[in-house]
């Protein structure tokens, strides 16, 4: 699954535009490399997301196409 997909769908960043946008501006990585919105993400990735001064680390757990509000934080781990 895409990244900025991803993103969304998790209910990490709300929005998947503002997720691309993250990735465009360098405030994602993924395993500690800059990732693109396009990067594919695999279970055991581990996410750092920059959300101004607060850095968030999670670890993907789970990866599914669609996800209800209930189950979206089932599928990550937070460090």
């Amino acid at each position: 699954m895409r990244l900025d997909k991803y993103l969304k769908v998790s209910r990490l960043i709300k929005r998947r535009t503002v997720a691309a946008e993250a990735c465009d501006a360098g405030r994602v990585a993924v395993n500690g490399i800059a990732a693109r919105a396009s990067r594919e993400v695999k279970i055991g990735d581990v996410l750092e997301i920059a959300f101004g001064q607060r850095t968030v680390r999670v670890e993907v757990v789970s990866v599914s196409e669609a996800a209800t509000k209930d189950d979206a934080p089932a599928m990550y781990r937070e460090l």
